[in-house]
């Protein structure tokens, strides 16, 4: 009884308020903790400071022309890294997606103009040729069980040398024929390279479709089985296969959003300038990847958004107009992305860190 006795007034007596009530791996993390754990939020605070930086240093960037411009610029890179965003928060990236851009202008063009065909039949095409690099990539690497670097490397040089080989032989140049006045080009030019008009300002039209791809992304990734099945394959596909996750679809697929976005992004660039230069497209896959990374995406996979990735390709956006509005050497913008990418990734590794802190 005695024992009994001294032991019930621990029992009764309330646990003292604040901190000392808990060990640390049952408290509730301060807000503003909880919200630097979301991939986006890091990205975003940089984006604003970048924003402020070019306001300040560049004074033509507060005209709603030059704004327009950076958003244009954005778009044209953020389309190409949702998809490759998508694919690296499924664990794998791609290497090819530059070239594949231009391999894609490259068929419409050529098929069109050499066949005399209406453009839309080189769209079509184009799009299953696109698609068709997309799974090549990923039943690839499904089948062999290749690093993606390894598998997209091989394709990035394959590609590399057939957009160039084949233009010479086609075209006998480095440079597709302007395709401008054949049939159906109004018309694609209306979807893929139009400009609207905003308070006497004019915007491109892949402003608007990147927003749109962004919110589709960012509608499947958190609301959608398959959005689950892609955190899943890349945190462990392993893990994933085991609890009926299809790991090879979605690897696969994920692979031919990569081509889808290369497919949209190769006719933009068809339809704004009525022709296509073999040799370009060689180092756009880094800096889709880097967008990406900045955005809050790991290499490692399971973890990221799409909606840090939007800020990311913004900051690359404002970034190289910003440093032609400021009168800076262009030069130095490789080294503001390189500035950006690494610390983009010390941000993300603080923030997985205090994420999973105890």
């Amino acid at each position: 009884m005695s024992m009994a006795q001294q032991a019930e007034p621990a029992v009764n007596t309330p646990p003292a308020p604040g901190p000392q009530q808990t060990d640390g791996r049952t408290a509730r993390r301060p807000l503003p903790l909880r919200l630097l754990a979301r991939p986006e939020v890091g990205v975003f605070l940089g984006a604003v400071a970048v924003v402020v930086f070019f306001l300040f240093a560049a004074p033509p960037v507060r005209d709603g022309s030059s704004m327009a411009n950076i958003l244009y610029q954005s778009s044209v890179i953020g389309i190409m890294a949702l998809p490759v965003a998508l694919l690296m928060i499924g664990g794998e990236f791609d290497l090819s997606a530059g070239v594949a851009v231009v391999a894609s202008a490259l068929t419409a063009s050529m098929l069109s103009y050499q066949l005399t065909l209406n453009v839309w039949m080189g769209v079509i095409v184009a799009l299953v040729v696109s698609l068709g690099i997309g799974a090549f990539n990923g039943w690839m690497l499904v089948k062999t069980g290749l690093p993606s670097f390894l598998v997209t490397l091989g394709t990035f040089l394959i590609l590399q040398g057939v957009n160039l080989a084949v233009t010479k032989l086609v075209t006998g140049n480095v440079a597709t024929d302007s395709i401008g006045d054949m049939d159906g080009f109004d018309q694609a030019k209306a979807i893929f390279a139009s400009s609207f008009e905003v308070a006497g300002v004019q915007v491109k039209i892949t402003v608007v479709w990147w927003l749109v791809f962004a919110a589709l992304a960012t509608w499947v990734l958190l609301r959608t089985k398959y959005g689950n099945w892609v955190f899943a394959v890349g945190g462990n596909k392993d893990s994933a296969r085991a609890v009926g996750v299809p790991v090879t679809f979605t690897k696969i697929s994920l692979f031919m959003l990569v081509g889808f976005g290369a497919w949209f992004v190769g006719m933009h660039n068809l339809f704004s300038f009525n022709t296509v230069q073999s040799g370009e497209g060689v180092g756009q896959e880094l800096i889709y990847i880097a967008a990406a990374v900045i955005g809050g995406c790991l290499l490692t996979g399971g973890a990221g958004s799409a909606i840090g990735p939007v800020f990311g390709a913004f900051m690359f956006g404002m970034v190289q107009q910003g440093i032609v509005y400021a009168g800076w050497n262009p030069d130095w913008f490789k080294a503001f992305l390189g500035v950006m990418l690494l610390g983009a990734v010390l941000i993300n590794l603080w923030v997985q860190r205090t994420a999973t802190r105890r």
